[in-house]
């Protein structure tokens, strides 16, 4: 990693998305050490390179067209593009310094071999996560540059079944994820605050970005060409889990749905463990780094009072009666924050990798 005397060249691709400003207030609360930050806006047209210096004094904007992979040390990919960016060529090199550091935020990453320029493998992380459960890094694990930070729905679904089974024989799981507006981006808020004021006035809905009514409604398999951006999130949750789970834990059976709630996250997990575990064993099993544990007397967590933590919150597990060894466990998080903590974790450990 080739390095300034002030701090790193950083990079944040969909800066003007909402996940994109959500990292970049991470990084400024975080005080993670860069002297320069390029932004790129989150549109299908590649716009100017605005390059602010932070070294010296208040930030001034400069204008940079060939600024490269090589002359980064990380680059964020929040943007919802598909395509990779142009200056992100991470194609392998005997001359010249090694590139940035990719970490991708995107809710559909697109295969490896179908990036264009074409991109070594990527690996899925939750920095958190692993310094109590380890991932199985091979040498070309060690040696990546592309790194994925877990969709949210992954980290907290992973963070429940691997503390779970840390204790418990896990025998099976079914996971449903309540996903809100924000997942789709700004377009998905903003079309959904116009249902909803639309539907109360009593005028035509705007379906371009969820093919059907979602306000006051709840989407199961939405309707038209629109739908498939919620099969395609389904099918990166199930992926990621397989990649990051690594046998360690089963695989849940995993349904996503499309909730009227323009913010956060929620999940619903049954599990069922062999001997029975009881709920209290199973809520102290889940303390931890990252959950705050609710007790039986409190209100059970919403998806309205996450926002703005970076903490899951799990509501008392309770047993289900006519499944013994069966129990349901709720959780909520903010979906952008947690995402955008986790990429800059990352970012951090890769760092202390590093130095």
């Amino acid at each position: 990693m080739k390095t300034s005397p002030a701090g790193y060249r950083v990079a944040v691709v969909g800066a003007s998305s909402l996940l994109g400003k959500e990292l970049l207030n991470v990084l400024g609360e975080r005080h993670f050490p860069f002297s320069r930050l390029v932004t790129f806006a989150d549109e299908e047209d590649e716009p100017e390179l605005p390059i602010l210096d932070l070294s010296d004094g208040p930030p001034t904007s400069t204008l940079d067209e060939n600024v490269t992979a090589a002359e980064l040390d990380f680059a964020f990919i929040a943007a919802r593009s598909p395509r990779m960016p142009a200056f992100l060529d991470l194609s392998s090199s005997s001359q010249g310094p090694a590139p940035c550091f990719v970490i991708d935020l995107r809710s559909e990453a697109p295969a490896e071999e179908t990036l264009e320029p074409p991109v070594p493998r990527s690996i899925v992380r939750v920095p958190f996560l692993e310094r109590s459960f380890p991932v199985r890094e091979t040498g070309e694990g060690a040696a990546a540059r592309v790194y994925v930070a877990a969709r949210p729905a992954t980290i907290v679904i992973s963070t429940l079944l691997l503390r779970l089974g840390a204790q418990f024989a896990v025998k099976r799981a079914v996971a449903h994820v309540f996903a809100s507006a924000s997942e789709t981006g700004s377009h998905g808020i903003e079309e959904l605050q116009k249902q909803t004021v639309n539907l109360l006035s009593f005028q035509k809905i705007p379906r371009k970005v969820f093919g059907a009514q979602l306000a006051f409604n709840l989407l199961s398999r939405p309707s038209g060409t629109s739908g498939s951006e919620l099969v395609a999130l389904e099918n990166v949750l199930r992926r990621q889990l397989q990649e990051y789970l690594q046998g360690r834990a089963p695989l849940p059976a995993l349904r996503l749905l499309q909730v009227p709630v323009f913010h956060s996250l929620a999940v619903s997990l049954f599990v069922e463990t062999d001997p029975p575990a009881t709920p209290e064993e199973a809520g102290e099993a889940l303390r931890g780094e990252k959950i705050d544990l609710r007790r039986r007397a409190q209100d059970s967590p919403t998806p309205v009072e996450v926002a703005g933590s970076d903490k899951i919150l799990v509501d008392s597990v309770t047993g289900d009666p006519d499944h013994p060894g069966g129990l349901w466990i709720w959780a909520v998080a903010d979906n952008l924050r947690l995402a955008a903590v986790n990429a800059v974790e990352i970012a951090e450990s890769l760092r202390r990798r590093a130095g």
